[in-house]
């Protein structure tokens, strides 16, 4: 997915800003355009603004300062239902009084749409979400997942030049859940609808999303696909946020390029990618992601750094070896491996040496 540029964005915000009170920002000088046909997720932790921000975009909510635009036109004065945007809720939102043909024709009655039109669009949308035969049943008839799919079927019914989900997979079990997101995902694709998805899921943002806006204390931390925010976090707060991840503190001892030399707490000096740290002295955070760290012998790469570690605690998770141990006064460094017949065993009190790639390590600056 190509980032748009603010000519062409197909949404955009422009130093966007949101306070309740007049005083306390929850919004925080918003930039942020969106392609055409892009899937975004906004993700971010409770009361970090991403949900002030799409119901801004909807116009649930008014800028304090700033301006948003879709398909190039102004729409801070555009009320709700002028807007052409469709809207999914983590609730359904369903009309618990009408069936779901009811429930799909609503919209397309508010538009002025004559019967014969509204019925070929209602069942092309539920044919969309594999629900043709369900037109008839009220909402308290369906279940959980079948109730997602009908509001997603509303949120659709009227061609929408966009949608816009809000936590619309939190009420689902986790299986039913990593369904839905695929099929969403795949409606998206096929459709080429715009979408902006908000949640606190990081799970879902890396599975379905073109690129994901991680939000924290009302600002972008980082915008980024998923590869490159699981990979290259760009501060301590999205490596902490996005994925499992270890993290060393120390001092920088040494800047060179984009490298650095790192003292952690036990005296060990480890080399690691500098991100964003501007001098000697400096104290950092190294993140290296469990996957990443090697303790069988003949696993371990050559040029890799290598340290001492005890092992606290092995924990099975079926197709997973999740190992705590003690490294450079952390307890709390977690190796992840895959179980396979010849895994080396570990118990608790064993001294090992484990190694990771320099490139997997990463001195951050503090946020």
């Amino acid at each position: 997915m190509i980032e748009a540029r603010q000519g062409d964005a197909f949404v955009s915000f422009e130093h966007v800003q949101k306070s309740y009170d007049g005083e306390t920002l929850v919004v925080k000088d918003l930039n942020l355009q969106l392609s055409k046909g892009e899937f975004l997720t906004m993700l971010g932790p409770s009361g970090s603004g991403k949900t002030t921000c799409l119901m801004m975009l909807a116009g649930f909510e008014t800028a304090t300062h700033g301006e948003i635009r879709l398909d190039g036109r102004p729409i801070n004065q555009v009320p709700p239902d002028k807007r052409g945007i469709g809207m999914v809720f983590q609730n359904y939102a369903l009309f618990p009084h009408m069936t779901v043909g009811e429930n799909l024709s609503f919209p397309l009655e508010v538009r002025g749409m004559g019967k014969s039109d509204r019925e070929d669009k209602i069942v092309r949308a539920l044919d969309m979400v594999q629900m043709r035969g369900f037109a008839n049943r009220r909402p308290a008839q369906l279940s959980g997942g079948q109730q997602q799919r009908v509001a997603l079927a509303r949120a659709l019914v009227f061609d929408p030049k966009l949608v816009l989900m809000d936590e619309p997979l939190g009420a689902l079990d986790k299986q039913l859940r990593e369904h839905m997101q695929f099929e969403i995902k795949h409606l998206h694709e096929t459709l080429g609808i715009t979408v902006v998805y908000v949640t606190h899921d990081q799970g879902e943002a890396l599975t379905m999303s073109d690129r994901v806006a991680v939000f924290n204390d009302g600002r972008i931390q980082q915008l980024a696909p998923p590869a490159e925010l699981y990979e290259r976090p760009q501060n301590s707060f999205v490596a902490g946020f996005i994925g499992e991840n270890n993290k060393l503190p120390g001092v920088i001892e040494e800047l060179n390029g984009d490298r650095a030399l790192v003292r952690l707490h036990d005296g060990e000096v480890i080399d690691a990618t500098s991100v964003n740290i501007r001098a000697k002295g400096e104290k950092t955070l190294v993140s290296i992601r469990p996957e990443r760290v090697e303790f069988r012998p003949d696993a371990i790469p050559a040029g890799a750094h290598t340290v001492d570690a005890e092992v606290l605690e092995v924990i099975y998770m079926g197709d997973i070896l999740r190992t705590r141990m003690r490294v450079a006064g952390s307890d709390d460094f977690i190796v992840k491996c895959r179980n396979t017949i010849d895994q080396m065993q570990l118990t608790q009190g064993q001294h090992i040496r484990i190694g990771w790639n320099p490139l997997d390590a990463r001195a951050l600056d503090l946020v």
